[in-house]
């Protein structure tokens, strides 16, 4: 009888894990107006990029002119796959609404939002976030062609590298 009963309590083990946390499922939560596979041919172009060659700190030397830190590819890249991904366009922040926060004047759609915490600027283009993943663009964005795909390619970029562990400190 005890036999049997260490038996059931190694199957059951074994059948549901050991309290770990469930992978999420692979795969975007598209909320763009653009296909699944559209999506996952930008990711693949990420994977590409970062593959060859990886910039750490684009948004530094923009700021404050600083050099470059760009190490080689990494190969690990092509293990990591998007996993319940958010992806979807948020409103332009207005022209008013920019000019009033930081004195800088453009026309409406302004094609910036906000970006939160830890973004090391109030308003950008795009941004990503990591603890559920998210990758926010500019709504005036959804219909720009290559600028879309430009912009969820870099975010597609910062979620791979983050999944990697790299510094996204200046990205």
């Amino acid at each position: 009888m005890r036999r049997e009963l260490r038996g059931l309590v190694v199957i059951t083990l074994l059948l549901t894990g050991c309290g770990g946390h469930p992978i999420s499922a692979i795969g975007f939560i598209n909320h763009t107006h653009h296909s699944d596979a559209e999506l996952w041919s930008l990711w693949k172009a990420a994977q590409q990029s970062l593959s060859q060659q990886i910039d750490l700190n684009p948004v530094q030397r923009t700021l404050t002119n600083a050099p470059p830190v760009m190490p080689p590819g990494d190969a690990r890249v092509w293990n990591i796959s998007p996993r319940q991904l958010v992806v979807s366009a948020q409103a332009d922040v207005s022209s008013s609404a920019l000019y009033a926060a930081t004195g800088v004047s453009r026309p409406d759609s302004t094609g910036l939002i906000f970006c939160p915490d830890p973004c090391n600027v109030a308003y950008a283009a795009a941004y990503s976030l990591y603890a559920r993943p998210v990758s926010r663009y500019a709504a005036s964005w959804e219909f720009s062609g290559n600028n879309f795909d430009l912009l969820v390619k870099y975010e597609f970029e910062n979620q791979i590298l983050k999944a990697l562990g790299y510094d996204m400190q200046w990205r």
